[in-house]
């Protein structure tokens, strides 16, 4: 989902259509700040406020396509499902980042497989039937429309060169109209966007640059004090807000010390069990896990354990995922599963560990792992270089690199959920459920234990192995089936895990050996939600908008995060906009500084996770939630 602007085809000229105006003539704009800006402007050309929201395919298609891009029907259905009933702009920003512009290149190469004759044309004949029979297929009269384009048809060819050059034209046309539109309308240029604002520059008299959305600088925080009307953005639109409320919380460096985790003294006489899992981050942003089953047969006292799981480390190679947070909720299960009782979670902290002890009667609970998302987000930085998956020996025999058989064995540790170095078909199939969509059945899997490696009816290391060398064989070594299981396992290009954490789950118990397994692969969603939002409620600093009795900020803060929930008890959906402007050294899971959220009647919603961006230093959070009027 996140991309660099400066790789889309379309980029560069987005950012010539922006360099003359008198904003960039003065601070020239950065990468990040030109791609909201062309969010914007592709957003508002559809709609009068960015606080609208996309309630159709249609008005999806027709955002994308003012934002340069050219979705097909299998796109539209990708972000808008039968189960979608609108789409916000921060949820726009994030399938542009994911959906890059065609790039010239690109489409010269899908119509140079079809130019026989190494001529720059394509015969009628053939664009008829490469449109009309394969993939998303077009009507006699839509391609009749493309064969009638004088400027690119004779002689019963199209000029495929002459066509991209116009169609490149015209999507960097239509960016440019489509910019230049916000940059005059100075009334839409000043609305609050989502996460962005787009201020007034001509009106700063302050040469300050916007500073960075991550961290405020101390040269930022003078410039707010003594700028009078050019504060910020944040002060420049308060008049828009019917009510604010502010949260100002200063945590010290390494501020874990004072709610450090330690064992029972005497653990080691305690029976225990381990379970693996993963946290996954979709392409929508939204995170999903592993979820588990616990039973304790009678009443103990428990020490419970997760932090993010140690794969083998390849020197040079980076390993974000070991700075990730991880917690566990616990919640026990009655007669009626739809709510369940929160019980605990692990907020102790003994530096990557997190951890809860106590007594828990017998019965079932349910243990959901949570990340607050702060450190698992999409990547950003482009990979230059694609690491190679598969190589021939001189006699033409297929073979799987070195590189990417490190990989495949630290995915097997990952599904190996029991840790016994063996999967079984419940682990395989949260394997292939997560890759595939599929699961592997009884005949299938008895297929598997018949060609592959197999011990006590579960496929081994080297079994797992040699299925994916069958897989490339297969595709006769075309490794992009074996690149889809990568990414959808967390894995960059350069085989590196940056969209996923593996973490390990350790549970001890004094009177009896607690039982887990492993039920669902979901979102961190649903009961989670419901069990943050009680515990915030229950914990946190309770803040009412001053007039509105009814709407509470609520805040909560342990040592090394902070979170807020919104508590609307009105008959009333409201609208929230909230300012991070001023926090220092911090870092939410949103990943933006400004943004708006809408809250049902009668309800509560997680508003926003903060944790330090570098914990050896002080953080400060200094945050403004307002009612939007």
């Amino acid at each position: 989902m996140a991309i660099s602007p400066g790789k889309d085809a379309a980029f560069s000229s987005q950012k010539s259509a922006l360099s003359e105006s008198p904003r960039t003539k003065k601070f020239p704009l950065t990468e990040e700040e030109i791609f909201y800006m062309n969010c914007r402007a592709a957003y508002l050309t559809v709609f009068k406020s960015s606080l609208e929201n996309i309630i159709s395919k249609e008005q999806l298609y027709l955002a994308l396509q003012h934002a340069g891009r050219n979705p097909s029907q299998k796109t539209i259905n990708k972000y808008w499902t039968p189960q979608t009933a609108k789409l916000n702009f921060d949820d726009f920003c994030i399938i542009l980042r994911k959906e890059k512009p065609t790039s010239k290149a690109e489409l010269l190469k899908s119509f140079k497989q079809l130019d026989v004759n190494d001529d720059g044309s394509i015969l009628h004949t053939d664009l008829y039937k490469l449109l009309t029979k394969r993939g998303e297929k077009m009507t006699r009269e839509e391609v009749n429309a493309v064969i009638s384009l004088a400027d690119v048809n004779a002689d019963g060819k199209f000029d495929y060169i002459k066509f991209c050059k116009l169609y490149m034209t015209t999507i960097e046309q239509c960016l440019k109209t489509t910019v230049e539109k916000l940059e005059v309308d100075s009334k839409l240029r000043r609305q609050q966007f989502g996460s962005h604002t787009g201020g007034s520059p001509e009106r700063d008299p302050s040469p300050v640059p916007k500073p960075s959305p991550r961290i405020i600088r101390k040269t930022d925080q003078e410039t707010f004090s003594n700028k009078g009307d050019s504060r910020s953005s944040l002060l420049a639109t308060t008049r828009k807000f019917k009510t604010s409320v502010s949260f100002t919380i200063t945590m010290g460096a390494n501020s874990n010390r004072n709610s450090k985790l330690t064992e029972p003294n005497s653990i080691k006489e305690w029976q225990c069990v381990q379970s693996k899992g993963c946290f996954f981050l979709e392409e929508d942003g939204e995170i999903i896990s592993h979820q588990y089953r616990m039973q304790i047969a009678q009443r103990s006292m428990v020490y419970l354990t997760i932090k993010p799981l140690n794969l083998s480390q390849v020197e040079g190679k980076p390993s974000p995922w070991l700075s990730v947070d991880t917690a566990l909720y616990i919640l026990k299960e009655n007669e009626n599963q739809v709510n369940l009782q929160l019980m605990c979670f692990t907020e102790l902290r003994d530096r990557e560990v997190f951890g809860w002890t106590g007594e828990l009667g017998p019965g079932i609970y349910w243990l959901i792992p949570s990340t607050t998302g702060c450190r698992l987000r999409k990547e950003i930085k482009p990979i230059t270089e694609e690491a190679q998956l598969v190589y021939r020996d001189e006699t033409g025999e297929l073979f799987l690199t070195k590189e990417f058989r490190s990989t495949l064995s630290d995915i097997f540790e990952v599904i190996d959920l029991d840790g016994n170095g063996l999967l079984s078909l419940e682990e395989y199939n949260f394997f292939e459920l997560r890759t595939s969509g599929e699961k592997c059945d009884e005949d299938a899997w008895a297929v598997c234990r018949d060609n592959f490696d197999t011990k006590k009816n579960e496929l081994t290391r080297q079994g797992f192995m040699d299925l994916n060398l069958m897989e490339a064989n297969d595709r006769e070594g075309d490794p992009r089936d074996l690149w889809v299981t990568l990414h959808s396992m967390g894995y960059n290009k350069a085989l590196e895990l940056t969209e996923a954490c593996p973490f390990v789950i350790d549970i001890y118990a004094d009177k009896c050996k607690p039982r887990i397994k492993a039920v669902h692969m979901e979102a961190c969603s649903g009961q989670l939600e419901k069990a943050i939002c009680k515990y915030v409620l229950n914990k946190g600093d309770a803040r009412v908008m001053d007039g509105y009795e009814n709407i509470i900020v609520h805040t909560y803060k342990r040592d090394t995060w902070i979170t807020s929930v919104i508590e609307n008890k009105s008959d009333n959906k409201v609208i929230i906009h909230i300012n991070n402007e001023l926090s220092k050294n911090c870092i939410n899971n949103r990943g933006l500084n400004i943004f708006a959220v809408e809250v049902a009647p009668k309800s509560t919603m997680v508003c926003q996770h903060v944790m330090p961006l570098n914990e050896r230093q002080e953080w400060i959070y200094y945050c403004v939630y307002s009612l939007i009027s």
